[in-house]
């Protein structure tokens, strides 16, 4: 299960054991206990964090979940922004190995991930120093989620498709390709952590 998934995982667990405990004997109480179990279910099922195999190409998708955007920047990046629903595994990967030079936390509101608004959402930034330069990925919560969960802090080296962090619930991760790479993918794209490339030769 995903580092950091303890607050939201132990205790819908044990309401869930308890449920099912109460429920023996008694078709009523079953009937109650069905959506208590059905939710550690759920819970369980959203913080999977499955073993992702190593991928080929320099620069990896950091999240699962579908291309929403690619936005040229002024400063000649290109930012390819992937949407994560809550069926989607959100541990989020590291696109390239390098060194953490970075980890920037910016309280916000909770928009949807998929709103233009959430621009203006809470997000935890991080800045890679790599071969082909500073990559940033920016994790950015949606309506639901209340935290971010870093994996990792700012002198850190870190392999390429390592994790480096949790989003709770529906959210959006950003990656910024360096000025001169051009992207691979394209909107609507399904793309996986740590296997989808998004750089193109």
């Amino acid at each position: 299960m995903a580092q950091g998934s303890a607050p939201w995982l132990v205790p819908s667990l044990a309401a869930a054991g308890a449920a099912a405990l109460a429920a023996r004997g008694s078709r009523v109480r079953t009937a109650a206990a069905l959506p208590v179990v059905a939710l550690a279910a759920g819970m369980t099922w959203f913080f999977r964090d499955p073993e992702r195999g190593p991928a080929t190409g320099r620069v990896l998708s950091a999240a699962d979940g579908v291309v929403q955007s690619l936005d040229p920047q002024p400063d000649g990046r290109v930012r390819v922004a992937v949407f994560m629903n809550p069926l989607n595994v959100h541990v989020n990967r590291a696109p390239l190995a390098g060194v953490v030079t970075g980890v920037e936390h910016r309280p916000g509101g909770f928009r949807p991930a998929f709103d233009k608004d959430s621009e203006r959402n809470e997000r935890v930034i991080w800045t890679l120093e790599t071969e082909i330069g500073e990559v940033t990925v920016v994790q950015i919560a949606g309506a639901m989620v209340r935290r971010i969960v870093p994996y990792l802090a700012a002198g850190q080296k870190v392999e390429q498709g390592e994790r480096i962090g949790l989003i709770r619930f529906g959210s959006r991760v950003d990656v910024y390709l360096p000025t001169g790479v051009a992207p691979a993918v394209e909107v609507g794209q399904k793309v996986r952590a740590g296997e989808t490339r998004l750089d193109a030769d």
